[in-house]
C-alpha cells in the first residue's frame, strides 16, 4: 500500500489494480459514480480528476486496518489545489478489497461538500432531465 500511495507513475499505480477492478465513489458530487476496470477509472475519473488539479499535494496515512481481503485507510490530504486556485484538502475512508494481491474493489468515502466546493456540481445526465 506504501508503495502505491508514493508512486507518481500512472502505469505503477495500475500494476497494483486487477484488470476488472472497480472504484466506488458514494454521493452525488461531480466524482460520484461506480467506475468499472482500469480503462474506465483512468479515462473518466484519474485523467479528468487530475487536469483539474494544479498540485496534487501529498497524502498523511492517519491509520490502516486490515483483515482478511479488507484494507481500510484513514488519510487526509495536504497543500491540493485546483487550477481554479481552490484548495482540496480531503480527508478519506478507503476501503480497500483485495484478491490475488491486487486491488479488487475500492470505496472512497470523503467530506462531499467539500468536492463540490473544490470542483463544482455535477452535470446532470440526459436521462435524469
Amino acid at each position: 500500500m506504501e508503495k502505491m500511495r508514493t508512486s507518481q507513475n500512472l502505469d505503477e499505480i495500475l500494476s497494483f489494480w486487477a484488470d476488472d477492478s472497480v472504484w466506488i465513489i458514494p454521493g452525488t458530487t461531480k466524482w460520484s459514480g461506480t467506475y468499472r476496470g482500469k480503462k474506465e477509472i483512468v479515462e473518466k475519473l484519474l485523467v479528468p480528476i487530475t487536469a483539474q488539479m494544479a498540485s496534487p499535494g501529498s497524502v498523511t496515512v492517519d491509520n490502516v486496518i486490515a483483515d482478511d481481503d479488507c484494507v481500510v485507510v484513514q488519510a487526509r490530504a495536504h497543500d491540493r489545489v485546483t487550477t481554479t486556485g481552490k484548495p482540496y484538502n480531503n480527508t478519506y475512508c478507503l476501503v480497500y478489497r483485495i484478491v490475488d494481491s491486487k486491488i479488487q474493489e475500492l470505496t472512497e468515502y470523503c467530506d462531499t461538500e467539500l468536492v463540490t466546493s473544490a470542483f463544482g456540481m455535477a452535470q446532470a445526465s440526459p436521462q435524469s432531465k
